[in-house]
């Protein structure tokens, strides 16, 4: 129980991190990370020396606005925003949705044997998801029913126990990776929906949404779309085409609905404009398809992808919550609700002077989930796991805040927040 504890405090972050804007950028500076979506920026690595035009000139060319830089490793600029700076003020906008009112509809408490019927519907759905993607690249019309009949499940599980499938569908293998992606995105589409209050038939139409969104990958040549390393441009330009492909085979098909259409063909649109297709912007996007966008997103950067690990689901809200322009904010909002400030799988620091892993959310108050607690930061060392309800006012302990798991090299927090039976088949 404790291997490595005694090196896990060298392992924090002993560089100086600031944000800047692209257009501050000059040669010399060590790029850290670029801000948005890995599929934004025009550069393999993300980490380097900035050291000749050429690169300096691709990146201010890119759709990137601003990046962190490594101001230990490169040059500084005055005016950057230190990474404390911004931390707090990630960790307060996000907060500041927690005093939002309670999910609209009523939660039913979660058992510990809810993961495993998430699990159990998964490995249900997961063939008919395949068949449908398979008949779509032959050319098959799409079996719409048997679709809609996977969705009622998925909408039944998420109503009942909102985060055991959301929690359980963002871990994927690489050769499932198209195929849990519409369960996991049908699932997060109708949590949101419920938290905006929709009724029982939108509900289902959201769903079938979420399902189908990505079905234009389907005509997506599989070189291409099984490629291990980042797009070339001209690869890229072919998988923007998808969302067309897709509103194209649904259109054929009939049936689809207005609502399901509209995600599959927006799902990749941004609130400022700058989104494919069409470059739609603000009220040109329908309320559906700036849902789609971010349960889309979500679900991409939180799961292990061949040309990049993935975050983990606390640190992609606060990945996300930084990239101003994509997302409608009052949308943003809602779908924090729905996941949870802090979601299931998320390392913490809590006030008593430990690390833990959240369990379980608590709909009344995001701030104060159920915890593990598993590591003692006084001793440096692990201790053994015990559950923590923070929402129990006689304990006395809370939520200092988030941790990067990255920081830490902890490999088992799936594990022990009951999440790693899916990765294993058990």
């Amino acid at each position: 129980m404790a291997a490595n504890n005694g090196a896990l405090a060298l392992w924090q972050p002993k560089f100086m991190l600031k944000k800047i804007p692209s257009a501050q950028l000059r040669l010399g500076m060590y790029v850290q990370e670029f801000c948005g979506s890995w599929m934004d920026h025009p550069f393999w690595r993300a980490k380097f020396l900035l050291a000749t035009e050429a690169q300096l000139s691709k990146v201010r060319q890119s759709g990137v606005h601003e990046l962190w830089i490594d101001t230990d490793k490169g040059l500084d600029i005055e005016t950057g925003i230190p990474e404390a700076q911004v931390r707090v003020m990630v960790e307060q906008e996000l907060e500041h949705f927690a005093t939002m009112p309670a999910p609209l509809m009523p939660t039913v408490p979660e058992s510990g044997d809810d993961v495993g019927q998430a699990l159990e519907l998964i490995h249900r759905s997961l063939p008919k998801i395949t068949t449908m993607f398979s008949d779509a690249r032959l050319g098959k019309a799409l079996d719409l029913p048997g679709c809609e009949s996977m969705v009622d499940e998925i909408c039944e599980s998420v109503i009942s126990k909102p985060h055991a499938l959301i929690s359980v569908a963002r871990l994927k293998r690489h050769d499932e990776y198209t195929y849990m992606h519409s369960v996991a995105v049908c699932a997060l589409m109708i949590g949101l929906g419920r938290q905006l209050g929709l009724n029982d038939r939108l509900l289902r139409k959201v769903g079938l949404a979420g399902m189908l969104h990505d079905v234009g990958k389907a005509a997506m040549p599989l070189e291409i779309l099984n490629r291990p390393g980042k797009l070339s441009d001209a690869e890229f330009r072919v998988m923007r085409s998808h969302p067309v492909r897709g509103h194209a085979l649904l259109t054929e098909g009939g049936g689809a609905g207005p609502v399901v259409l509209d995600v599959c063909l927006h799902h990749h649109e941004k609130v400022d404009g700058t989104g494919y297709p069409h470059g739609l912007a603000g009220e040109q996007i329908s309320t559906v398809a700036k849902m789609g966008a971010i349960c889309d997103v979500y679900d991409a950067i939180t799961s292990d992808r061949p040309y990049k690990r993935a975050w983990s689901p606390a640190e992609s809200l606060r990945q996300m919550v930084q990239w101003k322009g994509h997302f409608d904010p009052k949308v943003f909002q809602a779908f924090v609700r729905t996941v949870g400030i802090y979601p299931i799988g998320s390392l913490v620091r809590l006030r008593s002077g430990r690390l833990a892993v959240v369990v379980e959310q608590n709909a009344a108050n995001l701030l104060a989930p159920r915890v593990k607690a598993f590591f003692d930061l006084a001793s440096n060392v692990r201790v053994y796991p015990r559950e923590v309800d923070l929402a129990d006012a006689a304990l006395g302990d809370a939520i200092e805040r988030y941790e990067s798991p990255s920081d830490w090299r902890f490999t088992d927090l799936d594990e022990l927040c009951g999440l790693k039976r899916l990765q294993s088949g058990a």
